[in-house]
């Protein structure tokens, strides 16, 4: 197909999006400075994601700007049948035309989308290659908070924090320079507080994590309604950020710190907006389950009318209240997250839950007639034992016989991840278990599960390797980057095989207490000594024992710090 061809194409299948929307802003390009807002995946994803939509709203409210979704599509993608160049939505502008090209990455796995982005875009690469003339390529979310470096040498300057703290500052600073000299513009960027202008960047500084004290200054919601997403037309609002558990894996506990939940008066004023668009309304949050007036919510929102989604609760605070509103908004899907079947398992990931504790909350489920219950577990968790994956089978099958005790029409959906170990955590320097560990106990949970009418999803264990060097690779992984053709899994190990690139050494082996780790550069506000902490707390039990090996890598495993 001709490149002509193949951007009709794209102007008529981004047409027929936009006619479809609501909330989508479409502005007159004169006299502001045009944004194109980056999402390095599908549009079914990204429209999905309320940090992408956040942004194209602060930006579209400053009269100074005018913001464009654009998204990675490729042939295979939902309803992507030829390639399809990147342009934006709203104007169908390609990306040479934008001043600024802001990225909003939050998987590891999207790095590879970001660079192919950049090449169809025109403009070189590195950032150090770029000149007067070239646009200002930003980048900010989850994965500029956990560890930039592996992509790091592609852009000017990059948000370590949360885009409603740093956005204003920058977005002066653009205004001002973006017709000017590109040094000056970078030299000015660098001094705003949670900048991270790479070029310019000399070690050991730090970049400060930046983050909303005050929740309720800013209303973190959907701007823009669609069908073609997985929550189609549904109203997601950010109940609370961060979350207080601390899940010694999980980065909503540590770099998203502290746990901020809004006013009830605040979110019932952004409901009643929502509520304007839309029936469907999402309640999102890593600690939503933990909102102290969720039950308030939920019930004042059944009133209203909404069709209530919450995107996972807790099983331990399931109350009725919540269950009543969840089962009158017609909602029949309950998602939570046990993380691992043995109590041991859970206790060293932190995770406070008891099996009285999750079988009570099957009962409450099934007692409302919630029709499905999802289950999200993590597999090859270090220390974890064939033992620990039978654990989360018999969890299961007692979870079941508590609904056919009560003849409750609830089916069980397990979604099961492998171990990803993430910067910025107390596992950061905890290795992953190998596929093949792995695999044998997925197989082994299956095996038992699937004839018993359990659904078994999960992540397979070579994609989860890839995501493991990604998250805790540094610079030098950027020319890997750079020449991977693809995303698949087969490409990436083409790739990482003929660059000669060391895989165990970033995956399947610990990382030195005390040793310098890339990610150093970004500073979330806690220091090395809490996480030390927190893993020695993990290996309690085991220290106890006599510190036996380590039995994912079959080796002492040097990790608590007194070995």
């Amino acid at each position: 197909m001709s490149t002509l061809t193949s951007f009709d194409t794209r102007v008529r299948e981004v047409r027929r999006r936009l006619a479809q929307e609501q909330g989508a802003v479409v502005k007159d390009w004169g006299g502001r400075v045009p944004v194109a807002v980056i999402y390095p995946n599908s549009y079914y994803i990204g429209m999905s994601n309320l940090g992408l939509q956040t942004i194209y709203g602060l930006l579209n409210a400053d009269g100074r700007f005018v913001a464009e979704r654009v998204f990675f599509e490729e042939p295979g993608a939902r309803n992507v049948r030829v390639p399809l160049p990147p342009i934006g939505l709203e104007s169908q502008r390609p990306l040479t035309d934008y001043a600024v090209l802001a990225f909003s990455i939050s998987y590891e796995m999207d790095f590879a989308n970001t660079v192919r982005t950049i090449k169809a875009a025109g403009i070189p690469l590195y950032a150090c290659d770029r000149g007067d003339g070239d646009p200002l390529v930003i980048f900010g979310g989850a994965c500029a908070i956990t560890n930039p470096e592996p992509v790091a040498p592609f852009f000017d300057a990059i948000a370590i924090g949360e885009g409603e703290t740093i956005l204003p500052a920058m977005l002066d600073i653009i205004r001002d320079g973006v017709s000017g000299p590109r040094l000056d513009m970078l030299q000015a960027l660098a001094k705003v507080p949670g900048v991270y202008v790479p070029v310019l960047h000399r070690d050991p500084e730090r970049v400060a994590r930046q983050y909303v004290l005050k929740m309720d200054d800013y209303a973190t919601t959907t701007q823009v309604l669609t069908p073609e997403t997985h929550l189609s037309n549904m109203y997601i609002m950010e109940v609370a950020r961060g979350c207080g558990r601390g899940c010694r894996f999980c980065i909503a506990g540590y770099v998203f710190r502290p746990f901020r939940p809004r006013q009830l008066a605040s979110l019932q004023v952004q409901a009643e907006r929502g509520l304007h668009m839309t029936n469907s309304i999402g309640l999102l949050g890593a600690g939503v389950g933990d909102y102290v007036q969720l039950d308030e919510l939920v019930q004042w929102l059944y009133r209203k009318g909404a069709q209530v989604s919450i995107s996972s609760l807790r099983i331990d605070n399931l109350t009725d209240a919540i269950l009543s509103g969840l089962d009158k908004g017609g909602v029949r899907n309950v998602t939570v997250a046990p993380e691992a079947g043995s109590e041991r398992m859970r206790r060293f990931v932190n995770k406070a839950l008891t099996e009285d504790q999750i079988l009570s909350g099957v009962e409450r489920v099934a007692r409302f007639g919630i029709r499905q219950m999802k289950f999200y577990y993590m597999i090859g968790i270090p220390t974890e034992m064939d033992e620990d994956a039978q654990a989360i089978v018999d969890l299961t099958l007692k979870a079941k016989a508590v609904v056919e005790r009560l003849k409750a029409p609830t089916r069980f959906v397990l979604d099961i991840s492998p171990f990803v170990p993430k910067p910025g955590t107390a596992f950061q320097w905890l290795p992953m278990a190998r596929p093949e560990v792995s695999m044998r106990r997925l197989e082994l949970i299956a095996r038992q599960l699937r004839p018993k009418g359990v659904e078994v999803k999960w992540d397979p264990p070579e994609e989860s390797e890839i995501q493991t060097l990604l998250s805790r690779g540094g610079r030098e992984l950027a020319p890997i980057i750079a020449a991977v053709p693809g995303n698949s899994t087969s490409q990436w190990r083409r790739t990482l095989r003929e660059a000669q690139v060391d895989v165990d050494k970033y995956v399947y082996k610990p990382y030195a207490l005390g040793g310098p780790l890339p990610w150093n550069v970004v500073d979330t506000g806690l220091d090395d000594r809490f996480f030390r902490l927190e893993l020695r707390k993990s290996y309690e039990d085991r220290l106890s024992k006599g510190c036996p090996t380590d039995p994912v890598n079959a080796k002492p495993c040097h990790l608590c710090g007194v070995c």
